[in-house]
């Protein structure tokens, strides 16, 4: 009869064990799916946020930044960038091919009778910008503030979850810079665009 207690109580003790395995299993499973949609949560907040922040940054500077820095003395790599821009996301002009009559680089000599550059023509060949007609050029509606804005519309998570780490790692704000993106959206300078450049190419 002792024997058999003592089984029994070996019993209940395994079987207890049991339950505290199983109960700490969900209750560590369920703490981890809380963080995995905690951090969702706050990666699509900051994903909305910035791209308020981004559209905004690109609306006031990408015209002007097409307008005077587009194959102007010391601009190489912001040339570079645009043509890549309007060739990749296919489209022509901030808001549409028209912003390019305001371009100093069209209106100077060296543009040879250019409504657009190049680098807006469906097919590029030398001087193709000077026919600005639909079947020549992308004429997007919106231009190519409308792709860009795509694009981070299609990446918000993305950028959201890119914010939260680097967020951990430099939480002091920088003047000029946004937290959790690490790089400055002046887009008038050369950096940016080399910075942006990147970002379209690792998502492609």
């Amino acid at each position: 009869m002792a024997h058999y207690k003592v089984d029994q109580d070996d019993w209940l003790t395994v079987y207890l064990k049991y339950l505290l395995a199983v109960f700490n299993f969900f209750f560590w499973y369920f703490c981890l799916l809380l963080a995995i949609f905690l951090v969702e949560l706050v990666a699509g907040v900051l994903a909305h946020v910035y791209y308020q922040r981004l559209s905004e940054e690109l609306r006031q500077h990408l015209t002007r930044t097409l307008a005077q820095n587009y194959r102007q003395p010391g601009a190489a790599e912001i040339t570079a960038s645009v043509d890549r821009l309007q060739q990749n996301f296919r489209c022509c002009g901030s808001n549409s091919s028209a912003d390019w009559q305001h371009s100093t680089y069209i209106l100077s000599p060296e543009a040879e009778g250019r409504r657009v550059p190049d680098s807006c023509c469906k097919t590029v060949v030398a001087r193709c910008g000077q026919r600005a007609h639909p079947s020549n050029i992308y004429k997007v509606e919106g231009g190519c503030i409308t792709k860009l804005e795509q694009f981070l519309a299609d990446h918000l998570l993305l950028m959201g979850a890119v914010g939260i780490g680097v967020a951990c790692l430099q939480p002091r704000k920088h003047e000029g810079k946004y937290p959790g993106l690490g790089a400055t959206l002046n887009l008038s300078g050369t950096e940016t665009w080399e910075e942006w450049e990147c970002g379209l190419r690792s998502a492609e």
